[in-house]
């Protein structure tokens, strides 16, 4: 699928934040380079839902620079991650090499991956914020089932597409502002600063995509894979809307006394 416009503004935004993220606290890459056993948060989560990772071959799409993919090596699995920044994937391979810790990491737009990989894993992971990035859900489920053994597992633990609709900047109000289905387009947005770390962004400009429950569950179930497991969350791993409150296990929620609803969900999958 070649790199359009939007494709384009992405990447570039997503290079932009490499050099800040690899330098944040958020990220922890020193606590990595220091401490052989340190894992991320994220996957310290998802490592109870996945199960026991040890001597399996695993893909991370979407793997950005690298920490989670890194956090199921120290699990015991044999990593490959795969991402459309070469910025992000250079970060990747220098903190595998400066954490001591194996992990292959690659350069491929996630709907090309199958033409620069022609391989197959026992578990594929999609980490949080990924899918939103992606115009095509059908296209994706076809590249994470193209990826798996029979057998395979899939899991994605990702902000909820209710959550994605939400107007962010609302302080006093949980107000529907943006598309909750896919075939509404792109929201284009322009930001200079990034979720994680300080620092000024050179390219400011992002597009991203709704996918709904129902659209995402089926293009999973379409492209061969079984669903075995589904929830729903009421935290976030990052403030996905200005409401949110820090608590003290790190992760985002809404305040005391505001309506209750998912901020995200996680799917685990098996390739049929």
């Amino acid at each position: 699928m070649p790199f359009d416009d939007q494709k384009l503004a992405n990447r570039d935004n997503w290079d932009s934040r490499v050099d800040i993220h690899y330098a944040s606290e958020e990220y922890g890459v020193q606590k990595f380079i220091t401490d052989p056993g340190h894992i991320g948060t994220i996957v310290d989560f998802d490592r109870r839902i996945v199960g026991d990772v040890t001597g399996k071959r695993l893909l991370h799409l979407q793997c950005h620079i690298g920490t989670d993919t890194l956090s199921w090596a120290r699990l015991g699995a044999a990593v490959t991650g795969i991402d459309f920044s070469e910025k992000a994937v250079a970060a990747a391979r220098r903190l595998s090499d400066e954490a001591s810790t194996p992990g292959r990491f690659l350069v491929a737009e996630l709907y090309d991956a199958p033409e620069v990989l022609k391989e197959t894993f026992d578990i594929v992971y999609t980490g949080v914020g990924a899918i939103n990035w992606l115009p095509d859900i059908r296209g994706w489920a076809e590249v994470v089932s193209s990826f798996l053994e029979p057998g395979g597992r899939f899991f994605i633990r990702e902000g909820h597409p209710i959550m994605w609709a939400l107007d962010w900047k609302d302080q006093e109000n949980l107000t529907i502002k943006y598309p909750y289905f896919e075939g509404h387009g792109p929201v284009e947005e322009s930001e200079d600063t990034t979720y994680a770390g300080e620092g000024i962004l050179e390219h400011t400009t992002t597009y991203d995509w709704a996918h709904g429950v129902a659209e995402t569950l089926q293009a999973l179930i379409d492209s061969g894979l079984r669903i075995d497991e589904v929830a729903d969350y009421d935290f976030c791993e990052w403030q996905g809307i200005d409401q949110m409150v820090l608590g003290k296990d790190g992760r985002w929620r809404l305040p005391e006394g505001r309506e209750r609803m998912p901020l995200m969900w996680s799917i685990l999958a098996t390739r049929t």
